[in-house]
């Protein structure tokens, strides 16, 4: 878990993928169309990404492991969380709360 906590320290938005995961795609594309730049790493790409996959299914439950999202060092949960958050209208603000976005111009 140290490993983890250490990975989103002081980043507004980091989401642990896998490059092949479409819903992984997904999420990174719907917090990214707001403005943000989330932190992604690609447990796939990643000499310890098992472990880190492990760590995120055991001890946080996230199940699938991925997408697993984190918005102000907060673990937030996968994709049903936070298209959940979308269709309720809080991901914006959670985003601005943590800086990942300073301005929301609904068009």
């Amino acid at each position: 878990m140290d490993t983890i906590t250490s990975m989103v320290a002081e980043k507004p938005v980091v989401i642990f993928s896998k490059s092949t995961c479409c819903m992984s795609h997904t999420i990174k594309t719907l917090i990214s169309s707001y403005g943000a730049n989330p932190t992604v790493y690609e447990l796939d790409e990643m000499t310890n990404g098992q472990a880190i996959e492990r760590t995120l299914v055991q001890e946080l439950r996230c199940e699938p492991s991925v997408p697993a999202v984190f918005i102000g060092q907060q673990f937030v949960g996968g994709a049903d969380k936070v298209m959940s958050l979308q269709v309720r209208n809080q991901l914006v603000p959670m985003l601005i709360r943590s800086n990942a976005i300073w301005v929301w111009n609904r068009t």
